[in-house]
């Protein structure tokens, strides 16, 4: 998987934030780079993509995530869609209200996948499948990620 920075970063050093951006729902999963793993959140409601920011406030005091980490969804072909634009505007927006390091990350077919495990897998039954997206983008990424 290719990563795109919009900053540089240093090591991660506390939770991470993964967001599965859409105009309707945005997927919300925190995880940890000591384990590995990341565990789905509530999904923020969005209207044309926009989240109410003050309940996204809310969730980055309760968890405190150290970086956010923001699915870029790519063409197949490696082209960009009109959704990237849109998770990118997403991307630079959180940034501009909570400067945290925000990372955009591939996440191709992770809907696919969420939408088989919410099938299929006992843990992820009635959970959202764009916050089930959120996990697999980044445990995708956390297993990209150097050991501390």
């Amino acid at each position: 998987m290719s990563s795109e920075l919009h900053l540089s970063r240093q090591a991660v050093s506390g939770p991470v934030m993964g967001f599965d951006y859409g105009t309707r729902s945005i997927g919300v999963a925190i995880g940890q780079l000591l384990t590995g793993t990341a565990s789905p959140l509530t999904p923020l409601r969005a209207k044309d993509g926009i989240p109410d920011w003050h309940q996204l406030e809310k969730l980055l005091q309760e968890w405190q995530p150290t970086e956010l980490l923001i699915g870029l969804p790519l063409n197949m072909d490696d082209t960009e869609s009109e959704f990237c634009r849109r998770a990118r505007k997403f991307s630079r927006r959180l940034h501009g209200r909570f400067g945290l390091p925000c990372t955009l990350w591939d996440e191709r077919l992770t809907t696919r996948e969420a939408k088989e495990l919410a099938g299929h897998h006992g843990d992820y039954r009635n959970k959202s499948v764009d916050s089930i997206a959120a996990v697999l983008l980044l445990e995708s990424w956390l297993a990209e990620q150097p050991s501390a």
